[in-house]
């Protein structure tokens, strides 16, 4: 199964060329992976840190841009777990607008126990939703 999310291109994400300031896409793949969680698995930011003391951080991300987005432009953001570990998952996170491939970026996000700073298994209640979102080959 894939997670899909829209993100509108406000004025804050865009340089002075127009286009999306790099560094807008990490903020905007942080939100499509808080979204998730929230919307997907069912498991909110503030259930996860404030009610059970986990968090998820990014341990490693890669991204590779092939195209520009501009102000206005609607992204269609796409994500699946590529592998999912005892304590961390690999994401494929996929954003285009207007059909046409903007971005791709890989990640691995580590469960963590917050208090300790210390990886921690997936809570059993959650490994089963995040499995829905396993694929074989994500692309």
């Amino acid at each position: 199964m894939t997670f899909h999310w829209q993100r509108k291109v406000r004025f804050r994400d865009c340089d002075p060329a127009g286009i999306v300031f790099y560094p807008r896409y990490f903020e905007m793949m942080n939100d499509l992976v808080e979204s998730f969680f929230d919307d997907a698995i069912g498991w909110s930011f503030g259930a996860m840190h404030v009610e059970d003391g986990v968090g998820v951080p990014m341990g490693q991300i890669e991204a590779r841009f092939t195209a520009p987005s501009r102000l206005g432009d609607v992204l269609d953001w796409r994500l699946t777990l590529s592998r999912l570990g005892g304590a961390t998952a690999d994401l494929v996170m996929v954003a285009e607008g207007a059909g046409v491939r903007r971005l791709r970026a890989t990640g691995t996000l580590v469960c963590v126990d917050i208090a300790a700073m210390k990886s921690r298994p997936w809570p059993d209640r959650i490994r089963p939703r995040l499995t829905e979102y396993l694929e074989e080959s994500a692309s």
